[in-house]
């Protein structure tokens, strides 16, 4: 059994040298790059990642390039600010010594702002990110891509570290990234965007990410994060209106 670790990067010198090491434990580690400015390939190399070079084409379609580089027999699919656990890592290789699915989801855990988010939608969190050769592929979405898989998807235990935002610059610097992608994804689809999408989804999400899903037991970063989170949906509609009339 071998199993491949593959991971897309941008820029990610500052996350990548704890990622990697987080996973000396598999068979291989394929990096694919888009064009890095800093030192995120010479580290990567040095850790002994194979990496390739690849122009960004989009969130699905770059995972894809990199799922096509991997010889494994299995597939563990991390981003740069993930980290795989010991006890996930034990828990991965013993599951695969007999594996009864062909892909499995992995509870997520955030650190936000200083602190693990336990609740706010965001927890546990599970992300299909393991799965076997040949079973699945990632949906070619402009951003928050997924996994197809071709069967049911089993669960596991242990946690998958994710150090999402550790200061409000780095989140509103994916924000305005982020927004710009959904947007785009949705016009592309033929969507319009409505005074309801504009008024009510925002209020909506934030009651949902906030008082149904526990987000005030989160404390403050709770309502920081349904806050900017409910704005995201905002900010993405006004996007798609600002699209519509050719602004």
């Amino acid at each position: 059994m071998i199993i491949s670790a593959i991971i897309i990067t941008y820029n990610e010198e500052r996350n990548i040298r704890d990622c990697l090491e987080s996973l000396k434990w598999v068979n291989e580690i394929i990096v694919v790059d888009a064009e890095s400015q800093d030192k995120t390939t010479k580290i990567a190399e040095e850790l002994g990642a194979r990496t390739y070079s690849q122009k960004w084409q989009g969130y699905g379609k770059q995972k894809n390039y990199a799922l096509g580089k991997a010889t494994g027999d299995w597939i563990l699919s991390i981003d740069a600010d993930e980290r795989i656990t010991p006890e996930l890592a034990k828990e991965i290789v013993e599951k695969l010594t007999n594996p009864s699915f062909s892909g499995y989801k992995i509870p997520r855990k955030a650190y936000f702002l200083g602190r693990w988010i336990r609740h706010s939608g965001w927890y546990p969190g599970y992300v299909l990110r393991l799965f076997q050769a040949g079973m699945a592929r990632f949906a070619e979405k402009e951003v928050h891509e997924y996994v197809e898989l071709n069967s049911k998807a089993g669960y596991l235990k242990n946690h998958l570290l994710h150090y999402t935002d550790d200061t409000l610059d780095h989140y509103l610097d994916k924000f305005q990234k982020y927004t710009t992608l959904a947007s785009k994804e949705l016009y592309v689809h033929g969507k319009r965007a409505s005074l309801s999408d504009l008024f009510l989804r925002p209020i909506l999400f934030f009651l949902k990410m906030y008082i149904a899903k526990g987000g005030f037991l989160d404390g403050i970063h709770g309502f920081i994060l349904a806050t900017l989170s409910s704005f995201y949906v905002f900010v993405k509609y006004a996007k798609l209106w600002e699209k519509e009339k050719g602004i």
